[in-house]
């Protein structure tokens, strides 16, 4: 087991926000978080890689236990050293090229010399698509472009696995398919992924795995095709039900 994840509790205000999750993910995983808002989905993710200091729980990441209350920062500078985060709303320097951001995290985070940084970082922006734009800044690139130049930095890291936290939802709708574009190949070469998103299509078709959620709790989980054409919860098939409809 690549990520053992349990009892994660989080409140805000003495409002519990996670209500005990659990959750255990294999090497090459692609697990779509699905669920209504305010279900606790992104602060789960934000936990997970200690944006967010949950209340309880533990997670292990390749058999070494790390406690998501009381782990100390050196020890969570070490876990994120094998993790990616792509965030919403791309949290690129503004101030900074698409190279800039992408080699940052190489050699200020990773004390990697300038040229193999900038070699590793052609070379993921090449796989998403953006190698052509590596002197502009992100003023001068559509969200879909500056959300794919995000993936780029989490790749080029080499993680084991990436947290997307609606990487999407900031998109107008025709550059969606640009990104999940991305995703999608990256799935297919094996990259193990958590991903929050409210793209129904990608969770059906490319995730392996889906963690429904609602109100905080897990309210099922199990291999995708599963969940959408047999869903054994009724609030699970109260949330595909609303999901037809508002296609229709």
């Amino acid at each position: 087991m690549m990520l053992e994840i349990r009892d994660v509790r989080k409140s805000f205000g003495g409002q519990p926000v996670l209500d005990g999750i659990s959750l255990d993910v294999e090497k090459g995983d692609v697990v779509a978080i699905l669920g209504p808002s305010g279900s606790g989905k992104t602060t789960f993710l934000r936990c997970l890689n200690f944006l967010e200091r949950a209340d309880e729980g533990r997670l292990v990441f390749d058999g070494e236990p790390f406690d998501l209350h009381s782990t100390d920062k050196k020890d969570i500078a070490r876990l994120r050293r094998k993790t990616g985060f792509v965030f919403q709303n791309y949290n690129l320097f503004q101030n900074k090229t698409v190279m800039q951001n992408v080699t940052l995290g190489l050699t200020s985070g990773r004390g990697m010399e300038k040229k193999l940084a900038e070699a590793r970082a052609l070379e993921m922006l090449e796989k998403v698509g953006m190698a052509d734009k590596i002197k502009n800044y992100p003023v001068q690139l559509s969200g879909g472009q500056q959300q794919r130049v995000a993936i780029a930095r989490a790749m080029a890291m080499d993680p084991e696995i990436i947290y997307f936290d609606e990487p999407t939802s900031a998109l107008d709708p025709e550059l969606i398919g640009e990104v999940l574009a991305v995703m999608r190949r990256l799935a297919e070469d094996g990259m193990t992924m958590l991903v929050v998103t409210h793209e129904m299509d990608f969770a059906r078709n490319v995730s392996s795995r889906v963690l429904f959620m609602a109100d905080g709790r897990v309210v099922e989980t199990g291999p995708s095709r599963d969940f959408f054409e047999n869903p054994k919860e009724e609030r699970s098939r109260e949330f595909i039900r609303a999901i037809q409809e508002a296609r229709q």
